[in-house]
């Protein structure tokens, strides 16, 4: 994945009556308005629907894969079967409230198993609450050495990525590249784009942010439309 191009990920949330057909619409749209890439995901639908759709794919834009919550070995195994260029997880470091943090010694191994496929990882997610005494530089830096790009959030789905929080990441992290992961709407394209070097987009493709909604081609065309300026 070349991040000097600041690449958009598009969700495939795998939602609607009928699953495939959908996401077969909705990457057709992205493709035809110039979206990179797309990140297929069990939000909605599960990882059946996510074999479907991996399995019927035609496309020439980057693919990649989530399986939530945090399943890496699950997707190293998944993107490996269906040659998936990266896989997205929530979380690469860091320790949080109602969850266990991930086994470093675990998770590198089944990495270095995959020595082609790219990881997208957050440190300090939305939805993940760090625990008490939590360092973020600490955190970043180990995220760094798990992850070939960082993913930063603001609180969640849909809401905005607070472009301090941004700066912040981009300050510790140096020329590590890091991914917009939430909340990029076309307004704020240019000031963030500006720090990060790439973005994940789910809901800002859809009629009113509701994720379960089929993506509409011209919140897309409007979206990249600012995204062509700052290239």
């Amino acid at each position: 994945m070349d991040f000097k191009k600041k690449p958009i990920l598009a969700m495939i949330h795998l939602a609607g009556d009928d699953v495939l057909k959908r996401a077969m619409d909705e990457i057709e749209i992205l493709e035809e308005e110039g979206v990179d890439g797309i990140i297929v995901e069990n939000y909605h639908g599960s990882t059946g629907d996510m074999r479907n759709v991996l399995s019927n794919l035609k496309t020439n834009m980057i693919v990649g894969l989530n399986i939530l919550p945090n399943a890496f070995e699950q997707a190293f195994q998944m993107a490996d079967e269906f040659n998936a260029e990266f896989i997205q997880l929530d979380y690469v470091a860091g320790n949080y409230n109602k969850t266990t943090s991930i086994d470093e010694i675990h998770y590198l191994e089944v990495k270095n198993k995959y020595p082609n496929i790219v990881v997208l990882g957050g440190v300090w997610p939305k939805y993940y609450q760090p625990i008490k005494g939590s360092v973020l530089k600490d955190d970043i830096e180990s995220g760094m050495k798990r992850a070939e790009a960082i993913v930063v959030t603001g609180e969640g789905t849909g809401k905005q990525t607070p472009t301090e929080k941004i700066k912040e990441f981009r300050n510790i992290m140096g020329e590590h590249p890091l991914i917009v992961g939430a909340g990029l709407i076309p307004s704020t394209v240019q000031e963030q784009l500006s720090v990060a070097d790439g973005a994940i987009v789910g809901s800002t493709f859809k009629p009113y942010k509701i994720t379960t909604q089929k993506i509409e081609r011209s919140l897309v065309k409007e979206f990249m439309d600012e995204v062509k300026k700052v290239r």
